[in-house]
């Protein structure tokens, strides 16, 4: 069983479709998940690790042991607070996750790892870069997953004041402007290397307007607003662009409910309720599926058919095999990321009238 070295960290939008890759297709519950919180109770795990043990059969208890050790290893040796584990010593599988944003502790046991948590953190906390500039700083700062994951820093030395007047003060101005130009332009260099998620700019004065003028087209696209603010002030800044990007992820959610809305009225490409949502992510034609959060349904899975109902199930009514419990809600999360869908948890009322859950589709 193999782990990828720590200073190769996971990148969670991989991760999460491997995870959703994964299942036991004889309908065992051989993967463990954890979510791990080491501010709350230290006890936590001891609590859960008997209790899971207990409801096992002897195959499954066996591999439960054998990778619960693998990750007490790992718990007692990482250096993370928070986190994520999912792994099975049968399937030879062993994936972590640190995280920067807190998270309750978990410990999950069933056919494939559970990857609902992590879905909503991706969803909840969007990525985007903080450019702070004046005409001879700037500072480009990745944000992702509430975390600065790089932080880059460009000065040139620009001369402010010139002492003489006529030809010399105009020649001077001239130099000046094309050096602020090529700075700008060295930025944008900069800022092309990074990923392309959303932009915020910030900064005092009208150097802001100027980058935006001179930035290409597709970075134009992906500058969300500009703060008139003191660049020096980082923590302020970053707490202020979190405020920009919630309200800004809120306006966007509420955009796609609307679509939602109208799609259903003219019978086009969507569908709601748990059956209707089920068998389009079981198809692959979920676009963008809607969850209600905190909502679950409790019921049944044949890991080896793929067959998920909700309720309880005995037997798989396609192979006969013995159905495995599960949160239904989960595994269409799952077929929903093994297909690129756009997750997106919700509190819009409308949603929980629809029946909790729903979904804009590819095609019908």
């Amino acid at each position: 069983m193999t782990q990828k070295p720590p200073n190769h960290p996971e990148d969670p939008r991989t991760l999460i479709r491997e995870l959703a890759e994964q299942y036991d297709s004889t309908n065992q519950n051989t993967y463990i998940t954890i979510y791990f919180n080491k501010n709350e109770d230290p006890q936590y795990f001891d609590h859960r690790e008997h209790a899971c043990a207990s409801a096992l059969n002897t195959t499954e208890e066996t591999n439960f042991h054998t990778t619960m050790e693998r990750i007490k290893t790992y718990l007692h040796t990482t250096n993370a607070t928070y986190g994520a584990i999912y792994a099975s010593v049968i399937h030879d599988f062993f994936k972590t996750l640190t995280l920067k944003t807190p998270i309750y502790n978990a410990l999950i046991v069933d056919t494939s790892p559970y990857i609902r948590p992590l879905a909503r953190i991706l969803d909840e906390w969007e990525s985007f870069t903080l450019v702070l500039l004046d005409s001879h700083t700037a500072k480009i700062i990745d944000i992702d997953l509430g975390h600065i994951e790089k932080h880059t820093q460009l000065l040139k030395d620009i001369m402010n004041k010139h002492k003489k007047g006529g030809q010399s003060q105009a020649r001077f101005q001239r130099l000046r402007k094309g050096a602020i130009h090529q700075f700008l332009k060295d930025v944008i260099e900069s800022l092309e290397e990074h990923h392309e998620s959303h932009i915020i700019l910030a900064g005092p004065g009208t150097t802001k307007k100027q980058f935006y003028d001179q930035l290409p087209k597709h970075l134009q696209q992906l500058v969300l607003t500009t703060l008139d603010i003191d660049i020096n002030n980082e923590n302020r800044l970053i707490q202020e662009s979190f405020k920009h990007i919630s309200s800004e992820e809120q306006k966007a959610t509420t955009r796609l409910v609307n679509h939602l809305k109208k799609e259903i009225l003219t019978d086009g490409l969507a569908t709601y309720g748990f059956d209707h949502t089920l068998q389009a992510a079981q198809q692959g034609k979920i676009d963008i599926l809607f969850v209600e959060k905190d909502y679950k349904v409790k019921g049944c899975i044949c890991e080896h058919c793929q067959i998920v109902r909700a309720g309880p199930i005995k037997d798989c009514p396609i192979c006969g095999q013995p159905a495995s419990e599960t949160d239904a809600i989960e595994e269409i999360i799952e077929f929903a990321e093994r297909t690129n869908a756009t997750i997106e948890f919700t509190d819009d009322p409308f949603i929980a009238e629809l029946g909790h859950i729903a979904a804009l589709l590819r095609y019908k």
